[in-house]
């Protein structure tokens, strides 16, 4: 019986719609935080001056609010992939639970 199952779910169109868009999302959110934490690694390997600049003539430097940066945008990126989980992704999984169960 479990066999039967999986066989229906694994070939069921929304299952396979679910696993496309979860992959392409995952990738997507993770080139763009891997884009911005290597960017960020290059411009510190290359010119560090850019980051080691005051802001203000004072002791806080541009590469504080830049780090800042990519610890939020961590946060934030989680934070997109979790509302999209929580709302498309689960309907679909909902759909396809009740599908198998037929």
């Amino acid at each position: 019986m479990n066999e039967d199952i999986l066989t229906r779910v694994q070939s069921n169109p929304k299952f396979k719609e679910l696993v496309h868009k979860r992959t392409r999302l995952g990738w997507q959110l993770s080139i763009l935080m891997l884009a911005i934490y290597y960017g960020f690694i290059l411009v510190l390997a290359f010119a560090p001056d850019v980051l080691g600049a005051s802001l203000s003539g004072g002791t806080t430097t541009v590469g504080i609010p830049v780090g800042i940066f990519i610890i939020i945008s961590a946060f934030v990126l989680t934070g997109i992939y979790v509302r999209k989980a929580n709302t498309e992704f689960d309907q679909l999984n909902q759909q396809i639970v009740e599908d198998a169960k037929q």
